[in-house]
């Protein structure tokens, strides 16, 4: 059977030693939507605020984001196998922008990893997936500064967003948003930032 990623074109593709090859792809809402569906479906993703959403209004939601020019989706792949669902947004197109001063060069993530199969248990998948990804983001797209903005609630995240780098910020209040098929509470989030020097040192 053939490969239904590979001959999707890459908006980045990057073979890491040890691990194997990055590619990033736009998401079709239609063709990936059973895939990010099941993940956003699970209650570790609880704080993506799509648990109980169908795949049909999953699929909505993310053709509603691909009409969009300020924010993106995108579906990651490890050696052709779905590993993460990466989106990017202007900070001042987004409620996070009235919560923070936005520079000229930020960009704000999100970043959901697809559940952890063995290879994803090994020491380091992590952190090498997300370098491979925080480097596309900065260098690809031409950033200086990354920010995101995960619940304080959701310590792994946090913790998580440290290591690989990032500042903590302020805590902040988000305000409420009501899209297409999701209703977003009012949110107290933990800001952080990785700026791209960081970044390039990573790198290497």
């Amino acid at each position: 059977m053939s490969d239904p990623y590979a001959s999707r074109p890459a908006l980045h593709e990057q073979a890491l030693d040890g691990f194997g090859t990055v590619r990033v792809l736009a998401l079709d809402a239609a063709r990936d939507a059973e895939t990010v569906h099941g993940w956003v479906s699970e209650e570790r993703a609880a704080f993506w605020g799509m648990r109980g959403l169908t795949r049909e209004q999953v699929a909505d939601v993310y053709a509603h984001l691909a009409g969009l020019s300020t924010h993106h989706a995108y579906l990651v792949t490890r050696d052709e196998a779905p590993v993460a669902l990466l989106q990017t947004y202007e900070p001042e197109a987004d409620r996070v922008g009235e919560c923070y001063p936005v520079e000229p060069g930020d960009i704000g993530i999100h970043l959901l990893l697809a559940p952890a199969g063995p290879a994803g248990a090994r020491p380091g998948w992590t952190a090498a997936l997300a370098t491979a990804l925080m480097g596309y983001v900065l260098l690809g797209l031409d950033r200086t500064r990354i920010v995101v903005d995960p619940d304080v609630r959701n310590e792994k995240a946090v913790a998580r967003f440290l290591r690989q780098g990032f500042t903590a910020g302020p805590a902040v209040v988000l305000p409420e948003i009501d899209l297409p098929e999701v209703y977003l509470p009012e949110k107290k989030a933990q800001l952080a930032f990785l700026h791209r020097e960081t970044v390039g040192r990573l790198l290497g």
